[in-house]
């Protein structure tokens, strides 16, 4: 039953991604979403050629597709596509022409504020070490606008700011092909697995098990077109897209955010050191440079599929 729920979705997803791709590619070339490094110079590229960006919106097509067959359209749901859709377009944008860093951190915060909105929280977080719970339910406010709500106060700021987090710093490494999807298909299919142990006792889990196998598809069909040597970028919208979802897959599966942390060790660590050295040296640090570990590692020697295989 459960190769049913969760295995079908996530092959669809892969097949879907092989089907897309090829179009957005040719969408990509044709209104210029692509990066050129001698027209369009950014520190932290590591390419050479003329590359599409648009790997975002082949993302957001599958998994819109994809869960509209297989996902209740509930309000949780209905706000998860209008964040990815903000997320996608946004990034189409960025693609184009380099939006500022501080518009993209506006536009993330306004997604995220809407699937938060929408029932997105934590109410409590878990300790993958030891199963201790930290509650996050304990400052209710309720208010009356058009009907009564209640707002978890702790629960929705914790959100926002892991939300914000991982939004930013997964596509903080993307810089190396092959590197960004890899990670994040094993990252979105672990939470995955993890869920499916909650869907055995909840059943109101299996959408969330279901979603994440979507996303670890998407991603997962999306690395051999990105693998050394790439045919197309995941973009920004690409990369805000699966740091967002990851994200949003770690609250939505009873809180495993120490999960999530986990297995986004090595963008965690790499995203705490770029911003505490930015900082130091007195940078914005939300303007981009080369010293991430990708760019490290490549100065030391490593080629750029073994980067990909490490991440």
């Amino acid at each position: 039953m459960w190769i049913e729920i969760v295995g079908i979705p996530f092959f669809l997803s892969i097949i879907a991604i092989s089907g897309i791709i090829p179009w957005v590619i040719r969408f990509a070339k044709h209104f210029h979403l692509v990066d050129d490094p001698k027209k369009r110079r950014h520190p932290a590229h590591t390419h050479t050629g003329i590359i599409p960006r648009a790997g975002g919106l082949a993302i957001f097509l599958v998994i819109s597709i994809i869960s509209f067959f297989y996902l209740p359209l509930n309000k949780l749901f209905i706000g998860i596509g209008i964040s990815c859709l903000i997320l996608t377009v946004i990034g189409l944008l960025d693609d184009k022409k380099d939006i500022s860093p501080y518009i993209r951190i506006f536009t993330n915060a306004l997604a995220v504020g809407i699937v938060i909105i929408a029932g997105a929280g934590i109410p409590y977080i878990t300790n993958p070490a030891n199963g201790t719970i930290l509650r996050l339910d304990t400052w209710r406010i309720s208010i009356d606008f058009f009907g009564s709500h209640s707002i978890l106060v702790w629960s929705a700021i914790t959100a926002f700011l892991w939300l914000m987090w991982t939004t930013t710093i997964v596509g903080w490494s993307a810089g190396v092909e092959g590197q960004m999807p890899g990670f994040v298909s094993i990252s979105a299919a672990v939470i995955g697995l993890l869920s499916l142990r909650y869907s055995l006792a909840d059943p109101s889990q299996i959408p969330i098990t279901i979603l994440a196998f979507i996303v670890s598809g998407a991603w997962l069909g999306f690395i051999p077109w990105n693998f050394y040597p790439q045919k197309i970028m995941p973009g920004y919208s690409g990369k805000t897209l699966a740091g967002f979802l990851l994200g949003l897959l770690a609250i939505l599966s009873y809180g495993k955010l120490g999960t999530a942390l986990l297995v986004l060790g090595i963008p965690t660590i790499d995203a705490i050191f770029i911003l505490i050295r930015r900082i130091l040296k007195g940078k914005s640090p939300v303007w981009a440079d080369r010293r991430h570990l990708h760019h490290i590692l490549l100065a030391a020697g490593w080629g750029k599929r073994k980067i990909a295989l490490f991440y």
